[in-house]
């Protein structure tokens, strides 16, 4: 939702449907963040362990733009700053587990990694419908939709990285799969946090011209 009654103001959250919307995802991720982390150490898979990352770090900022809404802009793009920020370094840290992993590699279990791409693709898959209508707003309900978006093709990579494995009966597709999730991590805190601080510069300016308004 990019406006609202036809004006260009950006869509803040403040909807009881867009919340209902919101508690339902971040109960998806949740029961998916335990699942895919037991299944990551049973499988030995970098990729599922680094999705499973995703999916605890999409429930802790689902949570903050729910506490946000409503909130000032300042206070909302904050919110989203912390969101950025905290993706940034999850990008990072799954990056330097990848390199990690060229140097103590292993065979991760491919139909381990291939059930549970599946199903972690299926939770995802409903978490974006679920949230589609409200892909567009300001950086904190955007980077609900990015997060959602980035999951679901986190997990299309990780069962292409299963039939990898299985066919080459080697870890470096999921290693390769776990560097390119990495790469979406690191992209997507970039958008939402440039958009965050432009959304501070304006609070700031609007907060400005109130004062000299006064």
């Amino acid at each position: 939702m990019s406006g609202c009654c036809g004006h260009d103001a950006k869509f803040d959250g403040v909807s009881d449907s867009y919340k209902r919307r919101l508690w339902l995802v971040i109960a998806i991720n949740a029961v998916m963040f335990g699942v895919e982390m037991a299944a990551g150490a049973l499988a030995g898979s970098r990729a599922l362990q680094a999705d499973a990352l995703d999916f605890a770090g999409d429930a802790a900022t689902y949570g903050l733009s729910l506490a946000v809404i409503g909130a000032p802009l300042a206070t909302r793009s904050m919110a989203a700053l912390i969101k950025g920020f905290s993706l940034l370094l999850m990008g990072l840290w799954v990056m330097g587990y990848t390199i990690y992993g060229v140097f103590v590699i292993g065979v991760p279990n491919a139909p381990v990694m291939g059930i549970v791409g599946f199903l972690a693709l299926a939770a995802n898959l409903a978490s974006v419908l679920i949230l589609m209508a409200y892909k567009d707003g300001d950086a904190n309900v955007r980077s609900v939709w990015l997060c959602s978006r980035n999951d679901a093709i986190g997990n299309v990579a990780v069962m292409f990285a299963a039939i990898g494995v299985w066919g080459t009966a080697t870890g470096w597709p999921d290693l390769a799969v776990a560097g390119l999730m990495a790469s979406l991590f690191l992209s997507s805190a970039w958008q939402i946090i440039r958009q965050a601080l432009a959304e501070r510069r304006e609070a700031a300016q609007s907060a400005t011209v109130h004062r000299n308004a006064t």
